[in-house]
């Protein structure tokens, strides 16, 4: 099965850490949204959606990137990090997915390094996250969702 996940990591990188985890030894195709390019996503069986989580949602540039290219009725899953409340990201990108027929398969979330806003004053929050135990976590969610495949 081909996965591609579609991502923006910026700051501190930690997204593309938990996708890099997630990609070792697995037919997984990341893509950068970041340049705002189109990408043909019909090939793929299953397609994620990945970003840290600002101001309760998704980065705006997945969550735009979803709307143009996510074909219709495909597999996907999230996965984010966040320095807040988990559970609170994956509302308004669940719901653009659902709008496409999608079947959301899960997501995944953990906390990120951040030194955005008033967490910048203290020197950060979560510093040293994603650590090994969460990166662990993001291959065990990847394998048990394929194994749904």
């Amino acid at each position: 099965m081909r996965t591609a996940i579609c991502y923006h990591s910026t700051h501190h990188g930690n997204t593309q850490k938990v996708l890099e985890a997630m990609a070792q030894g697995n037919d997984v195709d990341l893509i950068d949204v970041a340049g705002g390019e189109d990408a043909d996503l019909d090939a793929y069986d299953v397609i994620g959606f990945a970003s840290g989580i600002y101001g309760f949602a998704f980065d705006e540039s997945v969550m735009e990137f979803l709307r143009k290219n996510l074909p219709r009725g495909k597999k996907v899953f999230f996965v984010y990090t966040y320095s807040g409340i988990r559970g609170t990201g994956a509302k308004k990108i669940r719901e653009a997915a659902e709008e496409k027929g999608a079947s959301i398969l899960g997501e995944y979330s953990c906390h990120g390094f951040t030194t955005v806003g008033p967490f910048k004053l203290g020197g950060g929050v979560f510093k040293g996250h994603p650590d090994q135990k969460e990166l662990d976590g993001a291959k065990a969610f990847y394998q048990s969702i394929m194994g749904q495949q």
